[in-house]
């Protein structure tokens, strides 16, 4: 397993959401490579999602508690505010709701208030099958996140479903939301 990467009290606060598809069983590797691009990775996932990873490894690796449901009113938010939230891998379950505002889970209802809110930055990496990419719902939800300025990064013309679009260019996108204004 990997040893977490030092993160500097300056560095950003990225909230990874993770959904039930299978590179969320690779989550450990990821969570290095994001805090090596100077990111204090926080880890949450869907219920479904939550089965498929080590959550105490990640934890480890993040240094932050792994959420995957709600608090409990009055308890305070064990994480610290996101500058940034990843979704990857993105669901055609988890994007559909998102566009819907269905908050019935955690992840869900972070990116719902995101999106209402206008901020933080978000990136969205769908990974599924072509079957679902050629539903209309996936077209039409992607088209309203985008209208809102979500960066779906998603081209399965270029990179056939349900494979994601490249590393490089996750990274480059979180590139361009750090050289952004850090929200007050």
């Amino acid at each position: 397993m990997s040893e977490p990467v030092a993160v500097s009290a300056s560095s950003r606060v990225l909230y990874l959401i993770v959904c039930a598809a299978p590179p969320a069983q690779q989550s450990a590797d990821v969570v290095p490579v994001l805090q090596a691009e100077g990111w204090d990775v926080c880890v949450i996932a869907t219920p479904q999602a939550s089965h498929w990873m080590d959550l105490s490894a990640l934890a480890a690796l993040s240094g932050h508690v792994v959420r995957t449901d709600y608090k409990l009113p009055g308890e305070a938010d064990p994480l610290p505010k996101a500058d940034a939230i990843l979704v990857m891998p993105a669901t055609f379950n988890t994007i559909n709701k998102w566009a819907q505002g269905i908050g019935d889970t955690l992840a869900a209802s972070i990116l719902c208030e995101a999106l209402g809110r206008g901020a933080p930055p978000v990136i969205a990496v769908p990974c599924l099958k072509m079957d679902l990419v050629r539903h209309p719902a996936f077209a039409r939800s992607t088209a309203l996140l985008r209208e809102y300025s979500v960066r779906v990064l998603h081209e399965p013309e270029r990179y056939p479903s349900p494979l994601m679009v490249p590393w490089s260019e996750v990274i480059e996108s979180l590139h361009s939301i750090a050289q952004g204004p850090r929200e007050a």
